[in-house]
């Protein structure tokens, strides 16, 4: 998991994750990875639109989101 986070924070890239809350509900979130420290993250958090804390053990899942790509014509 820290791979992936690392990852995608040196390449600025936002993933989507699956969190497990403290109050143990189950939310998909898109992120983008701020800091990453011992046992948490730091992230901007697109669904609450501010910078939140995440556990890692808590994080579920993670994924790149795939860049929508349209053709003309």
């Amino acid at each position: 998991m820290k791979y992936i986070l690392r990852k995608h924070m040196e390449e600025n890239a936002p993933l989507e994750i699956i969190y497990l809350s403290e109050q143990g509900k189950i939310t998909q979130r898109k992120i983008q990875v701020l800091e990453i420290h011992p046992g948490h993250i730091h992230a901007f958090c697109f669904l609450r639109q501010t910078k939140r804390t995440f556990k890692v053990a808590n994080i579920l899942s993670a994924r790149l989101i795939k860049a929508r790509f349209y053709r003309s014509g």
